[in-house]
């Protein structure tokens, strides 16, 4: 699992493949993107548990976590580093 798969899966479930390329580890996610809300947030938790076979708990699920792209990847890779 690496930062690369972490974009694929984010980029995929928002629909925002025309802005793929403008995406890296510091690019905000939660305030920073208008399709990231709530209601995404909920539908990328599932989309990274199932692409990556990783349980993320609730408690996991907050601002910090989601500020950057780097942020996520490195609950991701914590995750998948404990499964």
């Amino acid at each position: 699992m690496d930062a690369g798969q972490v974009k694929a899966v984010v980029v995929g479930t928002l629909g925002i493949e025309d802005r793929a390329a403008s995406i890296d580890a510091s690019t905000p996610l939660l305030g920073g993107m208008p399709e990231m809300d709530s209601l995404a947030a909920v539908e990328l938790v599932a989309a990274l548990e199932a692409q990556f076979g990783i349980r993320i708990e609730d408690e996991d699920v907050n601002a910090e976590a989601f500020e950057t792209l780097g942020s996520l990847t490195a609950l991701v890779a914590g995750k998948a580093s404990t499964s």
